[in-house]
Order: C-alpha cells, then structure tokens, then sequence
C-alpha cells in the first residue's frame, strides 16, 4: 500500500521536524518493545489499572520475604520472563490504523516536495495524537514552563531528570528546563481476543 503524500490540507513542514516526529515515534515503539518493567503487562494494564512501581518484584522471595542477590544472570532471566511483546506489536497496529505509520516511514519521500511531504506529515501528526490520547494517560515529569529556570535539589530523581551540557559537581543544580518530560500514568489498551495474531499489524487489502 502506498502513502499519497497530498491528503487532506496542504501545509508546509520541513524535513528538520518530520525526521523529529518520526524519530520520537520509533523510540516510543523501541520502549515498549524492551521495556522491563510491565508497561506493557497484559492483564492489569489493559483493565486500566494505574502503573505501581515495585510491584511482584520478582527479586522478593514470597515465602521468607527476603530479598534475592540481584546477579547479571537473574535481572536478564526477570526480563525474559516478564516482557511480552504483544502490547507493543498491538499499539503499532493502533498506530498504522489511526495514523498509517509504517506507510509513511516505508514510503520514498525524497521525490516529494517539503510542502508534500508537510501534508502528509499532517495526517500522521493528528493520527498519532488521537492513538496517543485514546490508550495512553500521559502526564509531564515536571510542572515548571519550558525555558525557565530550575534547581534540582540534591537527590533528585535522575531516573526523572537527565542532564545535559557541562556537568560538574554534585546536586544542588540550576539550569534551563529544556523539556518537561512525559510520564505515563495509565494503559487502557483494548484486550487481545484469544486466537488474534498481533504480529499482524495491518492486513492486506483487496478490492473486489
């Protein structure tokens, strides 16, 4: 199938930000193809239960309560056992179908115009937004405005924050808030009829 670059307005978008939207896309996917903690956990997320860091941590040992060697060996075996790739291969269905994603990023769009192309970045822009904002609840990490100045304080939560440009020394920091990062607070995919073969992202289309 191909993707008719001239759908719906016209609108120019240069190539700059379209690598951008597309980038930001691909790491989302990468994320719940290997995230190792249960975002994509079938039972409790897909009933819209909210996400609980800790929980079944796997490293408890349930009978005595205590806590197991975390040895490389056994975090890779956690992993294996605990991530499923269904969630993800289903929401890139949800992408293609809403927003036709992997037409887009498959299609040749260097014989196209930037005012082409902005077009049709159009329709996976508004695609994408509706899939993200149907089966995802997605808050900001901080509350501050962007380009304004911050202090983290020390122990902050680095797993929150990323630093960037010359770090030296230890917490307090102050610096620019470049971007106030997204947390996701609730999955509400739909569930996976028993039977139904995810690794089919989109169907073939035939006309008669």
């Amino acid at each position: 199938m191909n993707f008719d670059p001239s759908l719906q307005l016209p609108a120019t978008f240069d190539i700059a930000h379209l690598a951008l939207a597309g980038v930001a896309l691909i790491m989302l996917i990468a994320f719940f193809l290997k995230s190792p903690k249960s975002l994509i956990t079938p039972a409790p997320l897909q009933d819209g239960a909210n996400l609980q860091d800790g929980a079944n941590d796997p490293s408890t040992d349930p009978v005595v309560g205590i806590d197991k060697p975390k040895t490389r060996e056994s975090s890779q075996d956690s992993v294996m056992k605990t991530t499923s790739s269904d969630s993800a291969l289903q929401f890139l269905s949800l992408l293609q179908q809403e927003a036709r994603i992997i037409d887009f990023v498959h299609e040749n769009i260097s014989d196209y115009t930037d005012e082409e192309v902005g077009a049709a970045a159009r329709v996976v822009h508004e695609g994408s937004l509706k899939a993200l904002s149907e089966y995802f609840t997605l808050i900001p990490i901080r509350e501050e405005e962007e380009e304004s100045r911050i202090t983290l304080a020390e122990g902050f939560n680095a797993s929150e924050v990323r630093l960037t440009g010359n770090v030296v020394g230890s917490a307090p920091f102050s610096g620019i808030l470049v971007h106030r990062g997204w947390r996701v607070k609730e999955v509400k995919l739909p569930r996976i009829s028993e039977g139904h073969d995810v690794a089919i992202v989109a169907a073939a289309e035939v006309e008669l």
